[in-house]
């Protein structure tokens, strides 16, 4: 049975909500006079959703929603709002909540507000809960040289390890950079065939290369293939380009600190910066990245007890 916490100073206030929710059987209520005693009940028994004032003395509506979401992200906050809190509410729920509900019209819209948020609370957790069962991801894409696409790839790709536990929040920032100078290097370097050498000296110019070769045959029509596998202990990227290739022996020595002045090495660099393992095929086409987890790494998402 899903348990509500209702969160206001006023004890007119806590009644009447009570009187309206307690004729739903499905629900089981609690009450707690301020933000801080919200919390405090949390912290000993996690209820499934907070329905609380916004003008509170200590700690107010909008401090709770913060607190909430950042300690309990899984419970749902609904507002009760009154005039003259509109402000207040606006920043609550870019803060957090999930929803609010006018006291001028609770006894018409609570209820059912409160059902809406709690099915699709359930449907989300359910999912959490499932996808803390997976325990191999694998896919493929092919994209065209399009640089949103790969932004949009490696957002894709950060979430994913992620949610198999791969890397921590410290951590993705850092995969997604790798991935990009990968993606990036395979686009301009691979597909295109432009030198990062003309970066370092004409940045106009490479760019003007760059949408040139875009337009032109047989530039335009090659693809970026990438392939992902991730399991609960590493991240294994394979990220192919359809150009030329290039000699291994000109790659720079990522371990020289020249190495950041030059425009050429900047991108091995980082990926092996990042990443645990950096390798490129014979024909330089074809670059694998592998990000192990930490020992010392968190499960993947659970929900806070």
């Amino acid at each position: 049975m899903p348990t509500i916490l209702v969160v206001d100073d006023s004890a007119v206030d806590r009644r009447l909500v009570g009187g309206l929710l307690e004729n739903e059987e499905e629900w089981a209520l609690d009450y707690a006079a301020d933000g801080s005693e919200a919390l405090q009940k949390l912290c000993r028994a996690p209820c499934d959703l907070v329905l609380t004032d916004l003008v509170m003395p200590g700690m107010n509506g909008l401090e709770l929603v913060a607190a909430v979401r950042s300690r309990y992200p899984h419970v749902p906050v609904i507002l009760m709002t009154s005039k003259g809190t509109e402000e207040i509410a606006v920043r609550a729920l870019h803060a957090g909540a999930a929803s609010y509900v006018p006291k001028r019209i609770l006894a018409q819209d609570l209820a059912e507000t409160i059902r809406r948020v709690l099915a699709v609370s359930s449907r989300h957790r359910g999912k959490t809960r499932l996808l803390d069962c997976l325990t191999e991801n694998r896919c493929s894409f092919v994209l065209g040289n399009d640089v949103t696409l790969i932004e949009s790839l490696v957002v894709h790709l950060q979430e994913s390890a992620m949610q198999m536990g791969v890397c921590d929040e410290a951590e993705v920032t850092r995969i997604g950079v790798a991935l990009e100078e990968a993606l990036i290097n395979a686009l301009y370097h691979g597909n295109l065939q432009v030198d990062s050498e003309l970066r370092g000296e004409d940045d106009q110019t490479y760019y003007a290369l760059v949408a040139e070769r875009c337009r032109e045959t047989p530039f335009r029509d090659r693809r970026i293939h990438v392939s992902a596998k991730l399991t609960r202990q590493e991240a294994i990227f394979v990220i192919r380009d359809e150009g030329s290739g290039f000699d291994l022996s000109r790659l720079p020595d990522p371990d020289d600190p020249s190495a950041l002045e030059r425009a050429s090495g900047r991108g091995l660099l980082l990926m092996r910066a990042f990443m645990d393992d950096v390798s490129y095929d014979p024909t330089g086409s074809v670059v694998t990245l592998v990000k192990r987890r930490k020992a010392d790494a968190p499960s993947p998402t659970k929900e806070n007890p």
